[in-house]
């Protein structure tokens, strides 16, 4: 028997030594050293399709998607020649183990373990990483892929990572300098990190704004996955994080889920500690806000988890930190290509108990909330439904007519009258963890020192009256939409105002030169009242469009917009057409300030808003150029979050009110206010906290600092703004307004201009906000119009377009571009 064995042992050595051999090492395929410089995408997307060419029983290729600079997307599959073989069984069974898939599993247990790299394209050292893992999983490791199947992301964010790597590989010197000031280790604005439309995807899981997001999950949704790691890099000092998490956890994530990934890093740590390696756990990294690459995961029952690096994108092939030590970019892949190989031996060697745990997970049988009802705007409820579809979340309508539990619009117990066009989703469906986590009124927190926002409850940030109720909410399917009826010779027709869909609808007529009006006031035509902000396409503005009935019936169509005909200018109820409180909507000319001095984010915010929702044409100015631009060319000019002191100097300044008090329009956005408070000629100004509570604070021990600190913090909290729906920034409005508010940022009501939105109840409807910050929020400017000549400065002290998922602020953005103040001149 022992003779036995050894002859197995020595055939399994032989094979291995065989495979090595056959499969290319990333250095072999490279011709560099792996580490020794930063690969292309292309390469590392090239690598994977020679070993998928030299092993093809064992890895199988999967393009997924598209980048918005057409850089192709894929996933590689991992496992042994068996288990490759039978792939869609093993993942019909996994859907099958939880509710996702009628039938009944077979019952392998197969663990799925998904390595996600470079989300954030300049933290570049993980798709080196993904290259090592996969060809030490084919050769060394063979063992740990006969229960698992590995699917490898190599790199996530493929246009971020080219857009660093080529920059560093066209700026280090040959042989690279480790001298931190080095031009190498500094990368220019808006720098690697985002994606094409500088959105943060690690950020987005939930909200699925990105091309990138949309087509992985799409694909993470077929799988889900058992285990889901997220390969990052943090600041060059801090040597390595990984599992576990620190507090505060979601109240959803289960026991097993805290311990096993507790497990998971002492497996980590003994490697680690046999190379001496330094790294820490449970700090920082929480599992709280939805959307990123360990809590979407997790919230769907996996295992989720970041794993951090020290690097990123300053640290270059090599960097002199803080503490003498030379990190190069060999040190940084060879930790990441640890852990995430131990990731896979840990899954392998607890697969039968992962299969166990992760269809436990799938029953929402205890959850507080059963349903979740929804009503208002069509439209929003729509673009709703739309969010739930991509994360594969059922909803219906409700067959009775009052539902009762907790009323969002007051944190109370109440009632909401519905009927068959509102919105249930229920709990008790295999995503129910998730619903929990993205309807439910306001989140457990267990420590208020987090990593991110604390509050994005889905009816606030569509607008929609809603109930949580602990009782299941009868309900069927849900209808269809009906048809729109074929528009007929009329003097005008129009269109409501309330939602994107609607300014989408007017971006299109614009874009096909058709004269738009809009109404200051309500008005009844066709026995049927028109609220503020209605568009009004009337026959004899638009003459000079060729088949104008044929080309607006096509548009209203295409875009699913309901019209209302009218048959005369003579309102039953005035305003007339023709009043001056009607007016024609100027085709605006709009730019925006980029570059140095702006958050590369938040242009990518307004970038992205432009092409991908409204679809309405922008124009980048870059701050390095605002002193010799010609400004008479631009009807609106949008100033992004950001930091312009070195943009607005004296000079510049006079250059922007001249051109503001001729007609111009600044639009400023959360940071960017701070251009103009407490400046000369500007009403806008900071409201601070009493000076007695900073020297309290001045008192603190130094340990306890931070998290007194916490008492001035808002981290990203909800709550109830009172509008001024006459305003035309607020057309389209009731007369309250849920806002997410991102930081303790205050500014005092206009003294002389419009308070169009404000906080008078600092009552925190959602999310953590520190006492003292709230305190200071009481009579404080959320959005708001001063008048300078003829034009005017609006100012959003919130952020409406954070991260693109708040949907019901962006109306407040296109009412600031095509509504406020019309009298602004038209180029």
């Amino acid at each position: 028997m022992q003779k036995f064995i050894s002859v197995l042992l020595v055939v399994f050595g032989s094979f291995t030594l065989l495979t090595a051999q056959t499969i290319s090492s990333p250095s072999d395929f490279l011709g560099y050293d792996i580490g020794t410089q930063f690969s292309r995408n292309h390469q590392i997307i090239d690598y994977f399709k020679t070993v998928k060419k030299q092993v093809p029983n064992q890895i199988k290729l999967k393009k997924y998607g598209t980048t918005n600079e057409r850089r192709d997307l894929y996933l590689a599959f991992i496992s042994s020649e068996e288990n490759i073989k039978n792939l869609e069984t093993i993942r019909e069974n996994n859907l099958k183990n939880t509710g996702l898939l009628e039938g009944e599993s077979s019952g392998n247990d197969i663990a799925i373990v998904w390595l996600s790299y470079n989300v954030h394209g300049n933290e570049a050292s993980s798709s080196e990483a993904a290259m090592q893992t996969l060809y030490e999983l084919l050769t060394e490791k063979q063992d740990l892929l006969k229960n698992t199947v590995v699917i490898i992301d190599p790199s996530v964010n493929p246009d971020g990572r080219d857009r660093y790597v080529n920059w560093y590989n066209e700026t280090k010197n040959e042989l690279y300098d480790t001298d931190p000031q080095a031009s190498e280790h500094n990368e220019p604005w808006p720098g690697g990190r985002p994606n094409h439309y500088l959105f943060d995807l690690n950020r987005d899981w939930v909200w699925a704004t990105q091309v990138e997001t949309q087509q992985r999950i799409d694909v993470y949704n077929q799988w889900m996955p058992h285990v889901h790691v997220d390969f990052h890099e943090q600041g060059i000092n801090e040597p390595y994080y990984f599992a576990p998490a620190a507090e505060p956890f979601h109240d959803i994530i289960t026991d097993w889920q805290r311990d096993f990934q507790t497990e998971i890093g002492k497996n980590h740590a003994k490697y680690f500690d046999a190379e001496g390696w330094l790294f820490f756990t449970r700090e920082r990294f929480d599992l709280f806000y939805p959307s990123y690459g360990d809590t979407y995961p997790t919230f769907m029952g996996a295992m989720g988890m970041t794993y951090e690096q020290a690097g990123h994108g300053m640290a270059g092939l090599g960097i002199l930190n803080d503490e003498g030590h030379i990190l190069t970019l060999v040190d940084r892949l060879t930790h990441h290509t640890t852990t995430g190989l131990s990731t896979v031996e840990m899954a392998s060697k607890h697969a039968k108990q992962l299969h166990t745990e992760f269809a436990k997970f799938f029953n929402n049988s205890d959850l507080k909330y059963k349903s979740y009802v929804l009503k208002g705007n069509q439209d929003k409820l729509n673009s709703l439904k739309a969010l739930l579809s991509k994360h594969q979340i059922t909803f219906e309508n409700p067959t009775t007519s009052k539902v009762s539990g907790i009323n969002y619009s007051t944190g109370n117990q109440g009632t909401l009258n519905v009927d068959g066009k509102a919105v249930v989703v229920h709990s008790d469906q295999p995503k129910g963890k998730m619903v929990k986590a993205l309807f439910e009124p306001n989140a457990k927190l267990s420590d208020s020192l987090t990593y991110d926002i604390t509050a994005w409850s889905l009816p606030y940030a569509y607008g929609l009256e809603a109930v949580a109720s602990t009782t299941k909410i009868p309900s069927a399917k849900l209808l269809g939409r009906a048809a729109l009826q074929t528009l007929s010779d009329a003097y005008g027709y129009v269109s409501k105002w309330d939602s994107m869909d609607d300014a989408q609808f007017l971006a299109e007529l614009l874009k096909h030169d058709f004269k738009v009006r809009f109404t200051e006031k309500p008005f009844t035509s066709n026995n049927t009242k028109f609220e503020r902000g209605s568009l009004i396409i009337t026959k004899g503005d638009n003459k000079h469009i060729p088949k104008f009935l044929e080309t607006l019936n096509t548009i209203a169509q295409e875009q699913a917009q309901p019209l209302t005909e009218i048959y005369s200018g003579f309102s039953q109820i005035t305003p007339d057409i023709g009043s001056p409180d009607i007016k024609l909507v100027n085709k605006q000319k709009v730019a925006i300030l980029s570059g140095e001095g702006t958050r590369s984010l938040s242009y990518g915010e307004i970038w992205h808003f432009f092409e991908q929702q409204l679809h309405y044409p922008l124009t980048s100015i870059n701050t390095d150029d605002f002193g010799s631009t010609n400004l008479n060319r631009y009807n609106v000019l949008i100033l992004p979050n950001g930091n312009y002191r070195k943009v607005f100097n004296d000079s510049n300044m006079t250059k922007l009110k001249d051109w503001v008090r001729a007609g111009g329009k600044v639009i400023a956005v959360d940071g960017a206010l701070r251009s103009f408070a407490a400046k000369d000629g500007f009403s806008l100004n900071y409201k601070t906290s009493d000076d007695a509570d900073e020297k309290k604070d001045n008192l603190t021990a130094y340990a306890d600092r931070e998290r007194e600190y916490s008492n001035n913090l808002i981290t990203g909290a909800i709550f109830n703004a009172k509008v001024d729906n006459t305003h035309p920034m607020a057309f389209g409005y009731d007369d309250n307004y849920f806002t997410l508010k991102l930081g303790s940022s205050a500014y005092s009501l206009l003294d002389s201009g419009y308070n169009v939105a404000y906080l008078n109840n600092t009552k925190v409807f959602s999310g953590f906000a520190g006492k003292d910050a709230v305190k200071n929020l009481d009579q404080t400017l959320v959005f708001g119009e001063e008048r300078m000549g003829s034009g005017s400065f609006i100012y959003m002290v919130d952020n409406t377009l954070f991260r693109s998922f708040w949907e019901n602020g962006k109306l407040f953005l296109v009412n600031s571009i095509f509504m406020v103040n019309n009298n602004a001149y038209e180029l």
